[in-house]
């Protein structure tokens, strides 16, 4: 009997097979470690830690990878409103995830990569998406543009145009295009940055997952899977970025999204 998942992708129930018979591989949007995660965070961990171990029985090996995100601004606050250096804030929430993960028995990822620690290669992500004009920088940004992959939406089914009809939100001057996201962007002296071809900075949200899925997995990889709240936007951007990274190959096969405690 074959394995049948529900790909968010194609909205169907699709037999699985892994494209290399030898090893699954599947990525999952980890915790942002600014605070204590609660149960309804925890869910995503124990539903796919529960898939890995399914798959690993089903087809022997399984490399499953779930990331840190050590970079953000609600860390920066955190650290900023009890008076710490940023690492204090990491490192603490980033321990307690794990103890509270290991307390739930959730399956333990074989790669735990953080952002702090990739920087080169989400650098040189945005560097082929500015050769291949799917990028452009100004002012110290540097934005993809949303306009110039004609898949973005598909995932999450909402058409560009109608995600910004009737929005009352403020759109940066230096954007070419209201829809346009933000790859990297500039630092000051007090918050993390990193020296780049656009003046020190730090990554914005997106490009993170993609450029760690893959330096962990490759460039496309069987299941890409997280909460539903993270269909739209961040999972959306991750298919645009990372596809036209890599010329057009697929970023997943198969989308697994968990849906949310009531």
């Amino acid at each position: 009997m074959s394995l049948r998942l529900h790909n968010s992708l194609t909205r169907r129930v699709e037999a699985f097979e892994p494209a290399d018979p030898g090893c699954v591989t599947m990525y999952v949007c980890g915790p942002t470690v600014y605070n204590y995660v609660h149960i309804g965070n925890a869910r995503p961990y124990v539903v796919f830690g529960v898939l890995a171990e399914l798959l690993r029985r089903r087809f022997g090996a399984v490399r499953y990878v779930r990331n840190i995100t050590d970079v953000d601004d609600k860390i920066n606050a955190a650290a900023r409103e009890l008076g710490v250096p940023i690492s204090t804030i990491t490192d603490r929430y980033a321990a307690a995830f794990r103890d509270d993960m290991a307390a739930l028995g959730a399956v333990a990822p074989d790669a735990e990569p953080a952002v702090t620690a990739h920087i080169p290669q989400i650098i040189a992500m945005i560097e082929r998406l500015i050769e291949t004009g799917h990028a452009y920088a100004v002012e110290g940004h540097v934005l993809f543009a949303v306009g110039s992959f004609a898949g973005y939406g598909r995932l999450s089914r909402r058409d560009p145009d109608e995600m910004l009809a009737g929005a009352r939100v403020e759109v940066a001057p230096y954007k070419r295009d209201p829809g346009d996201f933000v790859l990297w962007k500039p630092s000051t002296d007090e918050l993390p940055g990193w020296e780049s071809p656009w003046g020190r900075g730090r990554p914005g949200w997106h490009i993170e997952c993609s450029a760690m899925a893959e330096a962990h997995l490759g460039e496309t990889i069987d299941i890409h899977a997280g909460g539903v709240d993270l269909q739209f936007p961040h999972h959306e951007n991750e298919i645009a970025q990372s596809e036209c990274a890599h010329g057009g190959q697929p970023f997943a096969r198969f989308w697994l999204h968990n849906g949310m405690l009531n």
